[in-house]
């Protein structure tokens, strides 16, 4: 299915970014701006609102140019729309454009994928009524970006993260217990969950991971800190998890619920979402239209694996 072409497309920007990599996207938005009508938003309350306005007006297609917190935003003011998102990757992740195979270091490519009209429909997920497209997580990974300020962000880019993950790794972890839907449970210290196979930017974590099969997957770290890092190293140089493993468990589940000994961050796509001792997870009846690319090739961290070990090809 093709989208309808929009000589001008309605775009939402997030102007609170400060990044080098901010700084180009914005210069490229001004050498192209008769292909956009820009919208700045002041807050992600405000760019789900924008979002949503624009669905209203008959909009077929809105971009917006941010990273995944931004995206994250305008997706909850899309969801239930006929409107079609369009991404301009310009973020310190941009997990969600990496999954699609959206080239995140060129914006120029981006605009042709988004103007050659190639629509995907992407499962949406919700916790505890907010929605997300990507990834969540419950515990250590939420805390890391709890942890992790914007000035950290604009200095070292992707790196900041590292360096909060380093300070948190000796913390004493919760205690969780994870409820599926299917009626299985686990226990652990850490909860991942993937619509997608990436996590963090080119990390393929979730192996089996398709965001058109309506099921999340969930990674259940049964220890955090450093043997939970060390342990996990060699399974995601092979491409992702796949099978059960001594230091995590892998699921795949229509919807769970976790609970925890004491209140743990929660993060949705990348933004922290708030603490809470409890919190559900489950699948939306709606489902994302974007605009990806026709053929989705490898992306960097896959052709490298290509090339080092041979059962990836």
């Amino acid at each position: 299915m093709s989208a309808v072409n929009s000589p001008r497309y309605p775009l939402i920007l997030n102007p609170n970014a400060r990044s080098e990599r901010a700084e180009r996207a914005l210069r490229f938005l001004m050498a192209n701006a008769t292909r956009f009508a820009i919208y700045a938003s002041s807050s992600p309350e405000d760019a789900v609102e924008l979002a949503q306005r624009f669905a209203a007006e008959g909009e077929p297609i809105v971009v917006v140019a941010g990273g995944d917190g931004t995206l994250n935003a305008v997706v909850g003011g899309l969801i239930g729309t006929k409107t079609i998102l369009g991404i301009l990757p310009t973020g310190t992740m941009n997990v969600f454009a990496r999954e699609l195979h959206i080239p995140f270091a060129h914006l120029k490519g981006a605009l042709e994928i988004i103007d050659g009209g190639k629509v995907k429909e992407v499962d949406l997920f919700e916790a505890e009524g907010t929605p997300f497209v990507q990834m969540a997580g419950v515990g250590f990974d939420a805390q890391v970006i709890e942890e992790t300020t914007s000035e950290a962000k604009r200095r070292l880019g992707p790196l900041a993260y590292i360096v909060s993950a380093v300070k948190l790794l000796g913390a004493k972890p919760p205690r969780m217990r994870v409820t599926f839907a299917e009626g299985k449970s686990a226990e652990g210290a850490c909860v991942l969950l993937g619509n997608g196979a990436l996590y963090g930017g080119q990390l393929r974590l979730f192996g089996k991971a398709d965001n058109a099969d309506d099921l999340l997957d969930v990674l259940v770290y049964k220890e955090a800190g450093y043997k939970a890092a060390l342990g996990s190293l060699g399974t995601v140089a092979r491409g992702g998890y796949e099978e059960d493993g001594k230091f995590v468990e892998y699921y795949q589940t229509s919807g769970l619920t976790v609970e925890c000994d004491r209140e743990v961050p929660v993060e949705l796509d990348g933004e922290l979402w708030g603490r809470a001792k409890r919190v559900r997870f489950q699948a939306m009846t709606e489902k994302l239209r974007v605009l990806a690319p026709a053929e989705q090739g490898k992306n960097w961290w896959e052709q490298v694996l290509t090339n080092l070990l041979p059962g990836k090809k």
